[in-house]
């Protein structure tokens, strides 16, 4: 994001500081058995072993994803070193976009993976992104987010409708609406 090129050094840290993403939540911890049943639970056509290996990944992942972006901090506080170009990856859309194509590289039968964003029309604060995963052709808010970012490193999910936090839209929908971008297909 070029916000540091647009304000002030100083600024641009508080900016960044009030409006980045929001910080931690709680969420479910270290469970890939729940998020397997959380998954099983999207719809009755969905495989057992893919609900099982999709969890297994998200977890996993993240994991790796939180070494591999060099999280020793807070996520407003990796983000501001991100920013300032002191740490290689770990913004929001990072997270998102390295799920997404980790889980899209098992090529689910049953399952789809979605990009999400919420946040996009507040002026206050700027875009948060995710990963969701859903039963097969089924809309993405009825799936489950995925989001390692708002734990530094930890998976969060939930049902998209049980996720207070956040209203997510679908991310092709907001690129559109946005900046004209035309939406692909995932």
């Amino acid at each position: 994001m070029p916000w540091r090129h647009l304000i002030p050094l100083g600024a641009a840290l508080v900016f960044l500081a009030l409006t980045a993403c929001t910080g931690a939540t709680s969420g479910p911890a270290d469970d890939p058995r729940g998020l397997t049943r959380a998954i099983l639970a999207l719809g009755p056509d969905v495989d057992p072993d893919e609900a099982r290996r999709a969890a297994m990944i998200a977890y996993s992942h993240s994991r790796e994803l939180a070494i591999a972006y060099e999280i020793t901090d807070p996520p407003l506080v990796h983000n501001t070193k991100v920013n300032m170009g002191l740490k290689p990856r770990g913004l929001c859309w990072h997270w998102a976009e390295d799920m997404q194509t980790r889980l899209l590289s098992e090529s689910f039968r049953t399952l789809d993976i979605h990009r999400a964003i919420a946040n996009a029309d507040n002026p206050l604060r700027i875009d948060h992104s995710t990963a969701l995963i859903s039963a097969r052709d089924r809309p993405m808010q009825s799936g489950i987010v995925l989001d390692p970012w708002r734990n530094g490193g930890r998976l969060f999910w939930a049902r998209v409708a049980d996720d207070r936090r956040y209203d997510w839209q679908p991310q092709n929908a907001v690129l559109a609406r946005k900046y004209g971008v035309t939406p692909r297909a995932n």
